[in-house]
């Protein structure tokens, strides 16, 4: 198999040993059977367990953040910005591969790239909110990145939570009503000229 095909299936293997056991609880023994190939083979790719997760942290990172900024680009309707931005934590959190436990239930976070990592998520999204917020409001810098952090707060614990405790409640009407809820909020702040 190539290289690159090679990294991706074990990576994918190792996503779902990762997602079902935690790091710790997870073995390279397990990923490289996962796989079907040798220890030695895994290796070859991945010096350690560390870099292996470090790598699907960072390739689900990207993805969290992706969405979010495609969400904020698919309109200049601030309502719609909301809602598409809100969705896009739910969308990444129903998704059936589970990678949003690396980055929001990871076993891990008291190593220093991890935390990193999980952080550059939170800052990114936040970042690019508050420019909007901003840019549409006058708010002072320092203002508008509160106002973004908290609305990226929202959308992911609310989205984790529906997940696992929300019940009967559908995911786009669950996305639908935090939108709701957020845009109630945020809308209070006028635009600016």
């Amino acid at each position: 198999m190539p290289r690159r095909e090679r990294r991706v299936q074990l990576l994918e293997s190792a996503l779902e040993v990762f997602v079902a056991q935690g790091y710790h609880a997870a073995a390279m023994d397990d990923i490289a059977d996962r796989a079907g190939v040798s220890k030695p083979v895994l290796y070859q790719h991945f010096p350690g367990k560390l870099e292996l997760y470090l790598a699907l942290l960072d390739s689900s990172c990207d993805a969290i953040t992706d969405n979010c900024r495609r969400a904020l680009a698919s309109t200049h309707d601030n309502k719609q910005r909301v809602g598409a931005t809100i969705d896009a934590f739910y969308q990444y959190v129903a998704d059936d591969n589970g990678a949003f436990r690396l980055v929001f239930e990871s076993d891990l976070t008291n190593e220093p790239a991890v935390r990193a990592r999980v952080d550059r998520v939170t800052s990114e999204c936040a970042d690019m909110i508050a420019h909007v917020i901003h840019d549409d409001t006058g708010l002072p810098d320092e203002a508008s990145r509160l106002l973004a952090v908290s609305l990226v707060g929202m959308a992911h614990v609310s989205a984790r939570y529906w997940l696992g405790e929300a019940g009967t409640i559908n995911r786009d009407d669950a996305a639908a009503l935090v939108a709701g809820l957020a845009w109630h909020g945020i809308r209070g702040y006028p635009l600016t000229d």
